[in-house]
């Protein structure tokens, strides 16, 4: 019952790849679908196993049988089961939808599981909770409970990561939320391979998927990350879901960041920030001051900018520091904010002002942790870049935001009202803002203003910064 080759009869073998899901015949160097190298793992597949292959989630819809005019629709009414966090409750549009799978990723040791088993604790109170973990014991989940102090009576326990087993007792005690932990660790015997592999995830994600949409149990995926920081497994397991909530955060810092790369029932542009204590996650309802907490007054090289996430206005410090270099090619360390978009700063600096950055090794840092991908923050990034270089303090109390073009000049921004009313909240007296701006703002402010038509005039607000902080030090006097 062999063929020539050794393999029996009616296995068919093919190359899948481990980051896109593409599929070959043969072994691939590098893959066509998305261009990485060595990514190519071996799949084998009997007839048995792919005849009794389940059905994808697609089959639990409702098949209709002809169109319907997009007026006559009527807006299904989706039940959503707050969290009891209100910031995670902020990403996800407003809590869990029943039915819906969301999928939650971050690297090892972030901090995924004792979110989940905090959440859990907080529904398991008015809800059905069913906690599935594949990575860990159950003596194990007792212990982080013990820490975290949960109690819940309906909080149940399995660690079963056969996923038929998973969905024959989630029937059997109708969970409202069903929690995997994780989606690399389930497996189904209709399919050979290892559990992790791309087919075992294709294949099990798909199955809870179903369960999801027919029973109406909303469902939450712990997914890993591989060394690049993107979802290990196929990428239409994102494509699968209905929510990808990413957890970020260096683990050395205290803060841990929430964004939603995509939610079908909310926006993808909030973020929710948290603290890792001794005792869990904690909730960072006003993230501004706690980003602020324990600025130095009076020193070089620091700015405060405003960006806003989602529907939050954010005030962050930005930190810069200039030291002349020793090498041929000076060194640029970047943390917290686009390495590119930095060069780009250096180079209009350099460029426009004069300033001989390629004589100096560069460092920025954001503090605590967070990242800014707005472009509102170049303005703040000059600043902090030129107070480091002319050791020229920043006034404590001023905020900049504005992006900056590649002739130096400022352009506009959105949302100038509500980062104005942040800053003010917080005690900041001073702003620095495009000039575009000037003719439509539309709200009074006791702040002082400076517009700024390009980088050009940065070197004036300082100098006219330096002169109100002086008046004011006098009258304090």
């Amino acid at each position: 019952m062999y063929e020539r080759n050794g393999k029996m009869k009616g296995v068919k073998t093919s190359y899948i790849c481990t980051e896109c899901g593409y599929k070959s015949s043969k072994w691939l160097g590098k893959c066509p679908g998305c261009g990485e190298w060595n990514c190519m793992e071996e799949h084998t597949e009997t007839a048995q196993e792919k005849k009794a292959a389940p059905q994808h989630a697609v089959s639990a819809l409702i098949n209709e049988e002809s169109a319907e005019r997009i007026s006559d629709l009527t807006v299904p009414s989706f039940i959503r089961t707050e969290t009891g966090m209100e910031e995670l409750d902020r990403v996800l549009g407003g809590g869990l939808v029943s039915g819906s799978v969301v999928l939650l990723t971050g690297e090892p040791g972030i901090g995924k599981s004792t979110l989940l088993l905090q959440i859990s604790d907080i529904l398991c109170r008015t809800r059905r909770v069913l906690y599935v973990s594949g990575e860990e014991s159950r003596g194990q989940i007792k212990l982080r409970a013990k820490r975290l102090g949960t109690v819940g009576e309906e909080l149940f326990v399995y660690t079963n990561p056969n996923v038929d087993s998973i969905v024959e007792e989630s029937r059997r005690l109708e969970p409202n939320i069903l929690i995997i932990d994780s989606i690399q660790t389930v497996f189904t015997e209709r399919v050979s391979s290892s559990p992790g592999s791309i087919t075992q995830i294709k294949e099990t994600a798909s199955q809870l998927i179903s369960f999801a949409k027919g029973s109406g149990t909303s469902v939450i995926l712990v997914g890993h990350v591989n060394k690049e920081g993107s979802i290990a497994g196929p990428k239409m397991l994102e494509h699968m879901v209905d929510a990808v909530l990413c957890f970020e955060g260096e683990k050395q810092m205290a803060y841990r960041v929430i964004r939603a790369a995509k939610n079908r029932f909310g926006s993808t542009n909030e973020i929710g920030v948290f603290e890792m204590t001794g005792e869990g996650l904690a909730e960072v309802p006003n993230p501004s001051e706690a980003l602020l907490e324990g600025r130095p007054k009076n020193m070089s090289g620091n700015c405060a900018v405003c960006v806003i996430e989602g529907t939050r206005p954010i005030i962050a410090e930005i930190q810069a520091l200039a030291a002349p270099t020793a090498f041929s090619a000076p060194r640029r360390t970047i943390n917290g904010l686009d390495y590119n978009r930095v060069y780009l700063m250096l180079a209009i600096l350099e460029k426009r002002l004069g300033i001989p950055f390629s004589k100096f090794d560069v460092y920025l840092n954001v503090v605590g942790g967070i990242h800014i991908d707005e472009p509102a923050a170049d303005l703040a990034v000059c600043m902090a870049l030129i107070s480091s270089m002319r050791d020229i303090p920043v006034s404590d109390g001023l905020i900049a935001v504005g992006e900056v073009g590649l002739s130096g000049e400022t352009r506009s921004i959105p949302d100038i009202e509500k980062r104005l009313g942040e800053a003010q909240r917080l005690g900041f007296g001073e702003f620095v803002l495009p000039r575009l701006r000037k003719d439509k703002l539309h709200c009074s402010s006791d702040m002082k203003l400076y517009y700024a038509g390009g980088i050009f005039e940065l070197l004036k607000i300082f100098a006219e910064s330096g002169k109100q902080r002086e008046i004011e030090q006098h009258k304090n006097v």
